[in-house]
Order: structure tokens, then sequence, then C-alpha cells
């Protein structure tokens, strides 16, 4: 029997800290919430994290995207609406932060979506999924691995199809390995889309206040000395 776990859990606490950083008892939990509303409202904004944490005053809420443009609108319109919306929502005051993600590539979650919106527009699974691996080992991951389930090329029965590229240490907390889920919709039925991308050691990402987060380094040069 396998022992599945999602890699992102598997490292949290230990090596990632926790994406929501809040508490609330199970009656106040669904209306507590906001991920998903921002998901939803901006799905074409390409958001593979959302960052809440909640103080006494306030709800503070960080947004990695890769089209900042999306979100931020013209003269910053669009930010002001959605803090606004969220303002109503909860009925507390909400400070939202937007952080710029330069290589989408290596992102899990990213890729993940990209494949589904291929797989939506009938375009051939296994083409889609050699061309989302090249383009993220080409924009410097270390290894990926792409699986696909579901009633794939329209066939009758329901099967699974992966393929894998480089170094995918999943048991090695060492190892960032980010993971994304989403679910393709074709007439057939829904597929599902399941994406790994190993982004390096944690050592080995790059420090300091211009480090991008999930940036992958250039390997150090070794240095040998007689």
């Amino acid at each position: 029997m396998g022992q599945k776990v999602n890699p992102v859990a598997f490292r949290t606490g230990i090596m990632e800290g926790w994406k929501s950083r809040w508490y609330a008892s199970k009656q106040e939990f669904r209306d507590l919430l906001l991920e998903e509303f921002v998901k939803q409202k901006y799905q074409f904004a390409a958001i593979p994290k959302v960052e809440i944490e909640r103080t006494r005053d306030e709800v503070k809420v960080l947004l990695h995207t890769a089209r900042p443009g999306v979100i931020i609108g013209r003269k910053g319109q669009e930010v002001e609406k959605l803090q606004e919306e969220l303002q109503n929502l909860i009925g507390r005051r909400v400070n939202i932060k937007i952080e710029e993600i330069t290589r989408p590539e290596i992102f899990a979650q990213l890729v993940a979506e990209d494949i589904a919106e291929q797989l939506s527009k009938r375009a051939s699974f296994r083409r889609t999924m050699k061309r989302a691996i090249d383009t993220s080992m080409e924009a410097g991951a270390k290894g990926i691995k792409v699986q696909l389930a579901g009633r794939l090329g329209g066939s009758e029965m329901a099967r699974r199809e992966k393929a894998i590229a480089g170094s995918m240490p999943l048991s090695t907390l060492r190892a960032k390995i980010d993971y994304g889920f989403t679910e393709a919709k074709t007439p057939q039925g829904n597929l599902g889309v399941q994406v790994w991308i190993n982004q390096g050691m944690y050592e080995d990402q790059v420090h300091g206040d211009d480090a991008q987060e999930g940036q992958v380094p250039k390997k150090p040069k070794r240095t040998y000395k007689r």
C-alpha cells in the first residue's frame, strides 16, 4: 500500500512555515477562510499561494502572483476594490500585500493550472506534459514529476499517466519540493493534474532582502586545496 503525503505539508513546521497564521473554532472556520474567495475571484491572476495572518486589529493577506497587474489594476483600483470586499466580508480591517513571482515555471501550482488549461482546450495530454516538463527544467528546476488521472484522450476507461525528469527526493526534508493540484474540465469528465517540482535544497536558497521566494540559485563554485 502506498503511503502518499503532500510534500509541502510534510515539511510544514520543520523546513516551511505555516501559510495561515490564525486559529478559529469549527463554527467560525468556514466564515474566516479567505483563500478560496481570492483564488476564485482572480483565477486568471496566476496565484499559487495565499498567506493569511490575523492579529487583534487587522487581517494581513499576502498574495504571491505571477501577474500582479491583474490584481493591482490601473492606479491600484483593483486592490482597493478587493480590500473593500474583504473588509465587508469579514468585518475587519484588511491589509493586502502583493509579491511578484519572477519565475512561475518552477511553481507547481501554476504549472498544474497551465496544464489543466491546455487539457480543457483539448490539447494532447502527452505533448502538454512534455512541454511543461521541458519549460520547468529550462527555468532552473532540479526535477519535475507530472501525473494525470482520468479519461485521458477521451478513452472509455480512466487511467493514470505520469512523466518525470531530473531528481525528485520526496523523503528528503532538506529538499524544497513544491506540490500543486488542480482539475481540468473536459467533455468526458474532470481530469486530475498533479505536479511535483524540486526547487533545490533549502540551504542553497538565496538569502537576503533581494531573494525571491522559490528562486533556485546557481550552484556555488567548488574550491580545491592542494
